[in-house]
């Protein structure tokens, strides 16, 4: 058997296997799914090696907590990611101001609606906090659809199930998908100067990004969305999503930034970023297991020993 034949066999069986998943979970209901999701993860998720870059990240980033806080956190990071993947496929039906049970809400909805009045470019900066699938579907339904940066899955069959759910949760309304890269940072960029709106989430460590402080540390953040606004001098409007219960939201928007402007380019971007990050760290501290600790945020170096 060729390797070709051969991965394309494998794909479909991941294919599969990923599909009757997606079966089972829409079978289950919301806050079912949610909770057997969320409950395996919680169980697998601290034994697998990755976890080793949680608690490492929570030394450098909240040296206070202990042993035992630690724990309880990444625990919760496990199932806060277990119950993101189990609400996908019920995201499109979940309704707003809901008396109870699976739902979402949006608090701070009036920054939304006058930006849709107003028209124009605007940036929404969040980063993977809650379910952050559902900040493109109930942003929009306040008026204010926004494009967003996209990382295609590695089975391109996978990858479609991954699209269509996210365009059913949008009401298959198009909005531009750029793939992250140089390319699609342009098309970005080109999208935003003709007066699109654009999402980002901005918590994720780049290599080639500049260096602002993130939980007290110098941490390298991507700089493009700071970048942007400047130049464009368009609204930057924050915003994340609290976990209340299983497959129940509230959606947090907060003012718009004030952005930077003394007439050093280099000395605003790095304010602004700054002023982003600050932004992050206080959402996350506010409910630390609800961000993704996952990944290595901070220099390579800080992760030798530990992780």
């Amino acid at each position: 058997m060729s390797s070709k034949v051969l991965s394309t066999a494998l794909m479909q069986a991941e294919a599969l296997l990923a599909g009757g998943l997606l079966k089972c979970l829409t079978w289950l209901g919301p806050s079912a799914a949610s909770n057997v999701a969320g409950g395996i993860c919680r169980f697998i998720g601290p034994k697998l090696p990755v976890s080793r870059v949680a608690y490492r990240n929570l030394e450098l980033a909240m040296p206070e907590l202990n042993p035992q806080q630690r724990r309880q956190i990444v625990q919760g990071v496990w199932e806060n990611l277990g119950r993101t993947v189990g609400e996908l496929p019920h995201i499109a039906a979940l309704q707003e101001n809901t008396p109870r049970g699976p739902g979402f809400e949006v608090q701070g909805a009036e920054y939304l609606e006058e930006q849709a009045r107003k028209g124009g470019s605007v940036l929404f900066v969040s980063g993977h906090i809650g379910n952050w699938e559902m900040l493109p579907p109930g942003v929009a339904r306040h008026g204010t659809p926004f494009a967003s940066f996209y990382r295609a899955a590695g089975n391109p069959l996978i990858d479609g199930m991954i699209r269509r759910l996210r365009d059913k949760a949008m009401g298959n309304t198009p909005v531009p998908l750029f793939a992250k890269g140089a390319k699609g940072a342009r098309e970005a960029l080109s999208y935003v100067s003709k007066g699109g709106r654009l999402g980002m989430l901005v918590d994720q460590k780049m290599n080639d990004g500049i260096e602002v402080l993130f939980f007290g540390r110098p941490a390298m953040t991507a700089p493009a969305l700071a970048a942007m606004a400047l130049r464009y001098r368009c609204p930057v409007i924050p915003g994340y999503v609290e976990r209340l219960g299983p497959a129940r939201l509230r959606i947090v928007v907060e003012p718009p930034l004030d952005l930077p402007d003394t007439g050093d380019r280099k000395q605003d971007l790095h304010a602004l970023a700054q002023m982003i990050n600050d932004r992050l760290e206080t959402w996350i501290r506010r409910k630390p297991e609800s961000w993704l600790w996952l990944h290595r945020r901070w220099p390579k170096e800080l992760y030798k020993r530990k992780a």
